[in-house]
């Protein structure tokens, strides 16, 4: 039991040598791990890099004053011809006299 332990106790501190045939095999898993592991282990199901984010900035002449994010949002997907895009933010833009001149929409 005490080889046993020992030896996890090396692999887990790499302690061991390293012209060793030990040192060795321990990367050649490491790469291995590297270059075989699946990429679906660590895709993020949330975001699609295929489809690519784009910003859009309406004025206040486009979608009015009180527009709701409904509107802002369909107004934005027909300024960037992307009907079946998903809005994932809407930012009201002041200027500097704090009044609403339009609104930054991001579209994936």
């Amino acid at each position: 039991m005490a080889f046993v332990s020992s030896t996890l106790r090396k692999i887990a501190f790499w302690n061991y040598p390293r012209t060793s045939w030990q040192w060795d095999v321990l990367c050649v898993l490491i790469l291995v791990f590297i270059f075989l592991t699946p990429k679906s282990w660590f895709a993020n199901t949330s975001y699609n890099p295929n489809t690519p984010q784009t910003t859009v900035v309406l004025g206040v002449e486009v979608v009015g004053a009180k527009a709701d994010n409904t509107e802002i949002g369909r107004r934005a997907k027909q300024a960037a011809k992307r009907p079946n895009g998903q809005v994932t933010d809407i930012r009201p833009q002041t200027g500097a006299d704090g009044k609403l001149i339009g609104y930054e929409v991001d579209i994936r």
